[in-house]
């Protein structure tokens, strides 16, 4: 049986790399990191304290969506402090969201999307909403 450990990272496809930059360094707050020199373009961001990343890949295909943001939708998640907070720094940004402080998931949730289309899932534990 393989033995995983965390996840180390996730890799998302942008179609330009300065919007995508701007928006998870200034909107959702990562710190980006030194990069090797590969031959494209690209870039990589901390993700919390225990060492998984996200690394941005330019590319130019059609692998990305064109559609609205729903759910369902190929996503990842990332866990925040402060529900409302959160909420009330994307509107500070001008950054559309779908807010769902009581999904059937059984934690609030809130929807983002980058520059690029790609889905954001920013989620906290249930005990924020009550105090």
């Amino acid at each position: 049986m393989i033995d995983i450990q965390f996840i180390h990272h996730i890799s998302l496809n942008v179609r330009k790399l300065e919007p995508a930059v701007a928006f998870y360094r200034d909107v959702l707050g990562l710190k980006e990191l030194e990069r090797p020199p590969f031959d494209f373009e690209g870039a990589w961001f901390a993700v919390g304290p225990a060492g998984q990343q996200l690394h941005l890949i330019v590319h130019e295909g059609e692998v990305l969506r064109e559609g609205g943001m729903h759910s369902r939708d190929g996503h990842f998640a990332l866990r925040v402090a402060g529900y409302h907070r959160t909420i009330e720094w994307l509107e500070r940004c001008g950054a559309a969201y779908d807010a769902r402080p009581r999904p059937r998931a059984g934690f609030p949730q809130i929807y983002v999307m980058d520059p690029d289309r790609n889905i954001i899932e920013l989620n906290c534990d249930p005990a924020e909403l009550e105090s």
